[in-house]
């Protein structure tokens, strides 16, 4: 019988460790030829818009989508994932904690293949909630000893940087401007909803990896195009949603600055099929745009485990 996961199910057995790995195993199976991930679809009416993003990891058995609506009330996601072979329910899982966690993973899973792995110090610009699963994230994949975190809305920063810090075991302090935050990291963050670039190109050091992942829409833009053309490697999700929703990225491949056959797929460098970082002073980029086939994953995962603490509530449905 399938079983409906609350929000505090999902956070009782969901982990750093846990969604990295289900991450992970998404891109490994995309690169593979053994997923397939459809990319977002929208309806929009004027109070409301409904996101669909859908896909299939059939070497995990497992097919399905999530399905959440914006509106000015909140937003409420819920992931369906069903049995690959026999089409049969699993689970309804509320999904606002699982995405939060999931995307913090893919930047996670990001700087652990094309960061430099001797990095100590990154620099976050975003402290709301995405942004918390993104610094998790990135302490779990780095041996990092300081994280500064950017806030246009400083009131809450404080609070954010003693409770990440307490929860990481990483010094996580409040940066006092852009500029501050860029330069001396050897890992950029961007979780925000900006419309303009936050930072200036030449402020990065050589060697720097970025995550950027908040511009999912051709109104949103993190990155300056200065900062993406110093980039030696530019790597995204997948590159069909990258087309679509790279907002950081659209501007370039529009005016013909950018190719999308130089656009790889962070797949391809996780099987090994593209090289990724080369040596110490390349700047290398992820654009993260979300996949159905992580939230898959990582549902998964937070199936399995609700199943073996007896978590959830049975549904009367097959």
């Amino acid at each position: 019988m399938a079983l409906f996961l609350t929000e505090n199910d999902v956070k009782t057995v969901l982990t750093v460790e846990m969604a990295m790995a289900g991450v992970e195993s998404a891109h490994r199976d995309l690169a593979l030829g053994q997923a397939i991930d459809t990319p977002r679809a929208r309806s929009r009416l004027p109070q409301t818009v409904l996101h669909i993003l859908q896909g299939a990891l059939p070497a995990q058995g497992v097919i399905g989508y999530k399905a959440y609506t914006s509106n000015r009330s909140g937003n409420r996601f819920l992931v369906h994932l069903f049995d690959a072979a026999s089409g049969s329910l699993l689970a309804v899982i509320e999904a606002d904690y699982l995405g939060m966690m999931r995307t913090g993973a893919a930047s996670g899973v990001a700087a652990k293949w094309l960061a430099r792995p001797d990095s100590t110090v990154a620099g976050v610009f975003g402290a709301g909630w995405q942004a918390e699963g993104h610094v998790r994230a990135i302490c779990a994949a780095l041996p990092l000893e300081r994280v500064k975190v950017f806030s246009r809305r400083s009131e809450r920063l404080t609070a954010f940087c003693t409770r990440l810090s307490a929860e990481t075991g990483v010094e996580i302090v409040p940066a006092t401007s852009a500029e501050e935050t860029v330069r001396g990291s050897d890992l950029i963050g961007t979780v925000t909803t900006a419309a303009q670039p936050l930072f200036d190109a030449e402020w990065l050091e050589e060697g720097a990896h970025i995550n950027a992942a908040g511009s999912n829409a051709l109104i949103r833009q993190e990155l300056s195009e200065a900062t993406v053309r110093r980039c030696n490697l530019v790597t995204v999700d997948a590159v069909a949603t990258a087309l679509a929703e790279a907002g950081d990225l659209l501007p370039l491949l529009e005016k013909g600055r950018l190719q999308a056959r130089q656009l790889v797929e962070l797949g391809e460098v996780i099987v090994g099929r593209h090289v990724g970082r080369q040596n110490a002073s390349e700047i290398t980029l992820f654009e993260s745009q979300g996949m159905a086939i992580q939230d898959l994953a990582v549902a998964f995962r937070v199936l399995e485990a609700a199943k073996a603490r007896e978590l959830g509530h049975a549904l009367p449905m097959q």
